[in-house]
């Protein structure tokens, strides 16, 4: 498993830094966000150092995204939520703040005001077409 010493999930994960656990395997911790948007806002990570998700393997993302129905179930299930989000976050100007791959589990409520930003345009279809081709194309090369 690899550690990075200046980051606090690094710290977390070697009992360094303090968190709220919740869940723990070999391989991946979830606790609660230390400055939730809700009740139960929990994180998941892997124990390993991965900055972002372009650089995660697959297995460590198969071994949190194995937790994280689960840690979901429980936090809706405590807090009573109606729902919740599981947001995830790559590089500074997507709003990453910790260069540690997370996965944030949000508890949602109808009219619970939080937001999640997003600004919807309207298709221009011809673009839309262009767009999946080139997608497409880039993925048939990897």
């Amino acid at each position: 498993m690899t550690n990075d010493p200046d980051c606090i999930f690094c710290k977390i994960v070697a009992g360094e830094a303090p968190c709220h656990k919740v869940y723990e395997t070999d391989t991946v911790l979830a606790f609660l966000d230390i400055m939730p948007t809700s009740r139960g806002h929990t994180l998941v990570i892997p124990k390993s150092h991965c900055p972002d998700l372009l650089s995660t393997p697959q297995e460590v993302l198969c071994d949190v995204a194995g937790v994280l129905p689960r840690v979901a179930k429980a936090v809706v299930e405590v807090t009573g939520a109606e729902g919740f989000n599981v947001l995830q976050s790559n590089q500074a100007c997507a709003g990453q703040c910790v260069f540690h791959i997370h996965f944030h589990v949000v508890p949602r409520r109808a009219g619970d005001g939080i937001g999640l930003g997003f600004r919807q345009t309207e298709p221009v279809q011809d673009e839309l077409a262009e767009t999946a081709e080139a997608v497409r194309a880039a993925m048939s090369t990897e």
